[in-house]
């Protein structure tokens, strides 16, 4: 569930609530407008936060790339490799008939975090600046 789902979670039992306490259709249209608003603004002020919380990731991966120390640079590029090799070796060691060591669940999610991480990272940091411009757009209308 996205934050965007979540906040509207939150408005939408509000929503109901006010379609059946007020009487007059031009009340219930002012206070669902307000509600949207704010609804909007939160969700605008979590995708900022969201953009934040990524710049900052990315200032980290781009300070270790560009540091001095060659193992500060490749410690995430040779932990990925390890995490690749490992998950080869177990489909590639019963056709050599190697003994195979199961990889433990949580070895598995740190490894999904690992690989997954860095893709979704750069898609929400291409498409958050994309959304909040459109929620801008819809906000103006």
């Amino acid at each position: 569930m996205g934050i965007y789902d979540f906040i509207s979670g939150l408005v939408s039992p509000v929503a109901n609530l006010i379609e059946h306490l007020l009487p007059s259709d031009v009340d219930k249209m002012q206070v669902k407008s307000e509600l949207l608003k704010i609804q909007t603004a939160f969700a605008e002020k979590s995708l900022a936060y969201e953009q934040a919380v990524l710049d900052a990731q990315t200032k980290i991966i781009v300070a270790e790339a560009q540091a001095d120390s060659w193992l500060t640079r490749s410690w995430r590029p040779i932990t990925m490799l390890t995490f690749v090799f490992m998950i080869l070796y177990t489909w590639i060691a019963p056709a050599f008939k190697l003994p195979v060591v199961q990889i433990p669940s949580d070895l598995w999610d740190l490894i999904k975090i690992g690989l997954g991480g860095y893709t979704v990272g750069r898609s929400v940091e291409k498409i958050v600046p994309t959304v909040m411009s459109a929620m801008k757009e819809k906000e103006k209308t």
